[in-house]
C-alpha cells in the first residue's frame, strides 16, 4: 500500500490481494447497522464510497471462484505465525 498526495486529493495504491479483502471487508460492514460507530454521517457515506469505487476495479468479485482467490489473498496478506 502506497499513498500519494497531488493536487490537494489523496491517492492510495493497493495491491490486488489488499484492494479485495478491503472490499470484502467493506461490504460485510457495509451490510450491517452500526448506530453507535459514527460520530457524522458523512463518516458512513466514505465507507459506501470507498467501497463503490473498490467495486469498479476489482472484477474478480464475479468469478465463480471468488471464494478461492478470496482465500488465497488472505493467506498471502496475512501475518505470519
Amino acid at each position: 500500500m502506497k499513498a500519494n498526495n497531488e493536487n490537494r486529493s489523496i491517492a492510495i495504491k493497493f495491491s490486488e490481494e489488499e484492494a479485495l479483502i478491503l472490499l470484502e471487508w467493506l461490504h460485510n460492514f457495509n451490510e450491517e447497522e452500526h448506530p453507535t460507530l459514527f460520530q457524522d454521517q458523512s463518516e458512513e457515506r466514505v465507507l459506501f464510497d470507498l467501497e463503490s469505487e473498490l467495486e469498479k476495479v476489482v472484477s474478480v468479485t464475479f468469478d465463480s471462484n471468488y471464494q478461492e482467490v478470496l482465500s488465497r489473498a488472505r493467506q498471502k496478506i496475512r501475518d505470519e505465525e
